[in-house]
């Protein structure tokens, strides 16, 4: 028997006669590189793999989501005016610095699970649900109501994303979503008490 180097795969080969070459794929090996090549970021979990697709399509939104609060926050922090402007530029940068603190443990708990997570910023254009603002000026008050509204919808959809998870049974996603439902009621409820200057 003879071994052979061909296309990084190793063969046993064995030679039946003179004018047959009998190649047979070692299989320990090609598995192990089959396996590399169809799924290099494979992390292993108890989950199943359904719910490790569901759980991770709630989450990839909502951390599109967070992104594009993040950045629409930063924008009105960068945009503010008018008297109250030292309070809402501080108050914003605040809210925005905790936005982006959720990105992080968001995308690392999708790969936890087995997930894949956003890669670019075009990804999370086409995922996000939190619309833009991309208007070259907004009244103050406008800028705090959007937002509240916004971060009101984000408690919501972060409370669908841990329906999602419970009824995969995965508990350690939903401990996670629980705290970022506090931070966001939090935004929530300061930003409502400066938008009732408005009535």
């Amino acid at each position: 028997m003879q071994l052979y180097e061909a296309h990084s795969f190793s063969y046993d080969c064995k030679v039946t006669s003179e004018k047959h070459l009998m190649i047979k794929p070692n299989s320990r090996k090609t598995s192990e590189l089959r396996q590399r090549r169809d799924s290099p970021l494979l992390t292993p979990t108890d989950l199943t793999r359904s719910a490790t697709k569901d759980i991770t399509g709630a989450m990839n939104a909502i951390l599109a989501d967070v992104f594009a609060l993040y950045l629409k926050t930063k924008n009105f922090h960068w945009h503010m005016s008018g008297p109250h402007f030292r309070d809402y530029h501080l108050l914003l940068d605040e809210q925005a610095d905790q936005l982006f603190a959720m990105t992080d443990p968001i995308a690392e708990r999708i790969r936890k699970i087995g997930g894949f997570t956003l890669r670019s910023v075009g990804h999370i254009s086409r995922t996000q649900r939190v619309l833009d603002n991309d208007a070259e000026y907004v009244e103050p008050l406008d800028m705090i109501a959007e937002l509240a509204d916004d971060n009101k919808t984000l408690a919501t959809r972060l409370r669908e994303a841990h329906n999602v998870c419970d009824e995969h049974r995965d508990v350690a996603t939903p401990s996670l979503i629980e705290v970022w439902i506090d931070e966001t009621e939090r935004r929530t409820w300061f930003l409502s008490e400066i938008k009732r200057d408005r009535n």
